[in-house]
């Protein structure tokens, strides 16, 4: 089965940094799902996914703006620490999530003084080419509904 737009798809992935040493991987957990066609993944691994077949294992090295994105100079921010989640005690170089209007974000720790932090708003992994190893585990034509919210439902996707 070809994957094209509005399948539900489920696939495997490890992440590799430029040396090809793993940064992360799904392959111990449950596959992620996404709606394809729906601009629920990454335009680099959406693109190299589109027209696979369900069982394809393949690698891609998208570039860092079909990714995690370009790193951007001048993304630093202070924030209070009482917004920071994910550790009692900060230190530069730490990651912590932040709520904002959009939901949770990743931010990396620059600088801590008593009560407030100065933080990256770029995501760890921008600008970098990394490599996806990718295995396409399933493929199901996506529900009525699915499409109309326009994400997976179910494990790997979207719980309601």
């Amino acid at each position: 089965m070809k994957i094209e737009d509005d399948m539900v798809v489920q696939f495997h992935y490890t992440l590799k940094d430029e040396q090809g040493e793993v940064i992360e991987s799904s392959v111990l957990q449950d596959p992620i799902a996404y709606l394809h066609g729906h601009d629920n993944m990454m335009p680099g691994v959406e693109d190299a996914i589109h027209g696979k077949n369900v069982g394809d294992k393949f690698s891609i090295t998208p570039a860092a703006k079909d990714t995690y994105g370009e790193r951007l100079p001048d993304a630093e921010q202070r924030v209070s620490l009482k917004h920071l989640t994910g550790a009692d005690k900060w230190q530069p170089g730490m990651s912590a999530l932040v709520n904002t209007d959009q939901g949770q974000r990743q931010v990396t720790i620059v600088k801590v003084g008593k009560f407030m932090a100065t933080v990256d708003l770029n995501h760890p992994f921008a600008g970098r080419d990394l490599r996806f190893d990718i295995e396409v585990v399933s493929a199901r034509a996506a529900t009525d509904e699915e499409i109309a919210h326009g994400h997976a439902h179910g494990v790997g996707g979207h719980q309601h």
